[in-house]
């Protein structure tokens, strides 16, 4: 019976080595774990953009430099967006500020301004 169950176990090993190591004899190189869905470069990111990032996974987490180049870019998006807000929010309130400002002068104050009467 010892024998038996040592040979089996002999076999076991070879059979298992042999679908690991396959034809070649030799263990293939593994390919570097990188980002596959890339941010696209062309056009502002989108919700299903952010959604559809998968960051690789590395020995101690995520790898850093494809996590920052994602933080990167978020962030300048973030940052021009803020910006055209606020330019948004000043023309606006420049608009709102001549429609009253505009709306509230008598026709006698209008030509007192504009240098055409007393």
């Amino acid at each position: 019976m010892f024998w038996f169950m040592l040979i089996a176990l002999v076999a076991v090993v070879a059979a298992v080595a042999m679908a690991v190591l396959g034809d070649g004899g030799s263990l293939r190189d593994s390919e570097p774990d990188r980002i596959d869905d890339r941010l696209p470069p062309d056009r502002p990111l989108l919700r299903s953009d952010i959604d559809a990032v998968r960051l690789p996974v590395a020995v101690r987490g995520y790898r850093m430099l494809d996590v920052d180049e994602v933080l990167d870019r978020l962030g300048a998006e973030l940052a021009e967006r803020d910006a055209r807000i606020a330019e948004l929010q000043s023309a606006l309130a420049g608009a709102q500020a001549t429609a009253v400002g505009g709306a509230t002068l008598a026709p006698e104050d209008e030509r007192r301004e504009d240098g055409t009467g007393e």
